[in-house]
């Protein structure tokens, strides 16, 4: 089998994914209490339709999108809504959360919204995005990108390849690896139904060259789907290279279209979904689920028993940790995700949200504090700077307040995947320079529009 990668840049992290990608996804008990953020997503948050004292099960809707632009919640336990307040939350900050308590049952009133539908093939694709958008369906690969707008090109941008990313990058995470070897007709079936929305001529389901079990699985279950009549997508394996997953990157190295600065994949006629996503749409459209769980891997050297859990979303990443065993020693730091593009929280509290693909403790022995020095001009973040910008120099800019030569140098084209900053040997915070900067920028903004 052919592998494709990205021509330039990348590095070779340490995987670190034998800690569990052997071990199948369990199914991890019913949390006592669930906190929902209504912001889980890209775009506008959530508006709550439940107040303090009120009875919900699980799958009834508590949080209706009201813009285009955005997701609605779930319940994802059955129990009392306690609380409308602000909490911490994974990516930062307190935001507003919706706090169900357990009744100790679990009851499903499924959002009447979304109907199952077996005979999916006979609906229109504006109603089959309607589902999706009903179901509450975001990107799982991380970005949380409401699904729904992928599957809505701009008029004249037309689709013609579909891409399943299946790519699983960053170190230490197994979820989507798991999902393929454990689930793969149910990410079939998803694929058919977003084939039909969009209406491409090729599909691709992209892999790591890491997980020969999971392309052969999936080999396998594409010709299983030929054999009755679905249009099957060609399993694809890509070098093992971080970050190999990234949409730009994916589709430079399978389709050797680029997509333009400041573009999206709609440009270049492709979208990209996630293989968490695609068994979503397939839960949400044939059997009429919204979503309200996802696995998550829970790992690190620091955890005593690492595994992949099946988990309802607002699950306080405590009880997953103490699932997983507990902690080897202090946790000195938790990383949400992995450890190249991840956010490491202050607290175990915090909830799963619909991207989070991964919980990290790292060892304390791992951690490294190391004082940044001067830049030695080595050039190494050019070199492995997948998008072909100048990592190092941005930190120039941003400390010599030169925020319109930084964006003149495409900063925004910066996807913060952390690769200059594993190579660089001065220790630079450059990612984190780089969020700060972007921040200026957008700050500085918002004043002349005030102004």
């Amino acid at each position: 089998m052919k592998v494709y990668t990205f021509r330039k840049g990348g590095v070779h992290a340490e995987p670190a994914k034998a800690l569990t990608a052997s071990l199948p996804i369990r199914q991890a008990p019913l949390p006592r209490r669930v906190i929902l953020p209504l912001a889980m997503h890209t775009g506008a948050p959530a508006v709550p339709v439940v107040e303090p004292k009120d009875q919900v099960k699980t799958g009834q809707l508590i949080a209706e999108a009201r813009a285009q632009f955005s997701a609605p919640v779930h319940a994802s336990i059955t129990g009392r809504v306690v609380a409308l307040e602000n909490h911490i939350h994974p990516l930062g900050g307190e935001l507003p959360a919706i706090i169900l308590e357990s009744g100790g049952e679990d009851h499903d009133e499924w959002d009447p919204a979304i109907r199952p539908h077996l005979d999916w093939r006979t609906l229109p694709s504006h109603t089959l995005r309607q589902m999706i958008r009903d179901a509450g369906i975001v990107g799982l690969g991380g970005a949380a990108f409401p699904t729904h707008i992928k599957l809505t090109p701009p008029e004249g941008k037309g689709v013609e390849i579909l891409i399943i990313n299946g790519v699983e990058c960053e170190p230490y995470l197994t979820a989507d690896h798991r999902l393929m070897l454990e689930r793969s007709k149910q990410i079939l079936q998803g694929v058919s139904i977003l084939q039909k929305i969009l209406g491409v001529s090729k599909t691709f389901v992209a892999i790591e060259d890491n997980k020969p079990d999971a392309i052969d699985r999936m080999v396998l279950a594409s010709k299983e789907a030929e054999d009755i009549g679905q249009m099957a997508p060609e399993v694809v394996a890509v070098r093992t290279k971080y970050p190999q997953g990234s949409e730009k990157q994916l589709i430079e190295a399978i389709t050797k279209r680029q997509v333009p600065i400041g573009g999206l994949p709609l440009d270049v006629g492709v979208v990209i979904q996630n293989v968490g996503t695609a068994a979503a749409v397939a839960e949400a459209v044939i059997r009429g689920v919204p979503l309200i769980q996802r696995v998550v891997t829970v790992t690190g050297r620091n955890i005593r028993q690492p595994g992949n859990f099946q988990v309802r979303i607002g699950t306080p990443v405590a009880d997953l940790i103490a699932l997983a065993g507990g902690y080897w020693g202090r946790a000195r730091k938790i990383i949400m995700g992995g450890p190249m593009m991840g956010v490491a929280v202050f607290t175990d509290q915090v909830p799963v949200i619909k991207g989070t693909s991964g919980i990290l403790v790292p060892h304390e022995k791992e951690i490294r504090a190391e004082q940044p020095r001067p830049c030695i001009r080595c050039g190494k973040c050019l070199k492995v700077c997948p998008m072909r910008l100048l990592p190092g120099r941005f930190i120039d800019f941003i400390e010599g307040k030169e925020l319109d030569e930084a964006q003149k140098k495409h900063i925004f084209n910066c996807m913060e995947c952390g690769a200059c900053t594993y190579v660089c040997p001065a220790h630079r915070p450059i990612v984190q320079w780089v969020k700060f900067g972007k921040a200026q920028i957008r700050r500085k903004k918002t004043q002349r529009v005030q102004k």
